[in-house]
């Protein structure tokens, strides 16, 4: 790595077998390794993902441009959001009672929430979450959020077999993802 980077070694105790690398939005190296993680090792992932670090920070450095040059962004009104949410609690579980029936999938409770990071999730019990701004995107891309989601059922990661699911029932789901790259973090920073 050059000396205009910074990188910040962060180790944890946890059960990891791998090291991690985030570059954030400031273009900072995060590294996350586990305790018995020596230097050279970390040195070594470093090096070998130079090519990758580099080109991420030059994406993080343009997106940072565009945001400063946007004109804010138009916050949610607490009484909108209100009205977002009535409308969610309609809207989502009849979405989520219609994909699981396709899917054959079964589900816990369902939460609506006023999330400022996620789209939804999914818990090990079958529970989902979503956020409610869900119903200020196009109608297929909360489809592909709630798809995603009760996918989860199937394969709780985002492996190959994972996306193979969700293709089943949404054949061109990364029209959905391209959109939610494009314009997700605009519409969370409404909420924000």
């Amino acid at each position: 790595m050059n000396d205009e980077v910074t990188i910040i070694v962060k180790r944890t105790a946890a059960r990891k077998k791998s090291i991690g690398l985030e570059v954030t939005e400031e273009g900072k190296v995060i590294v996350r390794a586990p305790l018995y993680a020596t230097n050279a090792d970390i040195n070594q992932i470093l090096a070998e993902k130079k090519e990758w670090i580099q080109s991420t920070i030059r994406k993080q450095r343009f997106k940072a441009e565009i945001k400063k040059n946007r004109p804010p962004v138009e916050k949610i009104k607490p009484s909108e959001l209100e009205t977002l949410g009535q409308r969610a609690l309609v809207v989502i579980p009849e979405k989520v009672r219609y994909y699981a029936q396709r899917m054959g999938v079964t589900y816990g409770r369902i939460t609506i929430r006023n999330q400022h990071t996620r789209w939804g999730s999914c818990s090990s019990k079958g529970n989902l979450n979503f956020n409610v701004l869900l119903m200020l995107m196009p109608e297929e891309v909360m489809d592909y959020i709630v798809v995603h989601e009760l996918c989860h059922r199937k394969e709780m990661n985002h492996s190959r077999a994972f996306y193979e699911e969700v293709a089943k029932v949404l054949p061109n789901y990364k029209v959905a993802e391209r959109w939610i790259k494009e314009h997700g973090q605009e519409l969370m920073e409404r909420n924000l």
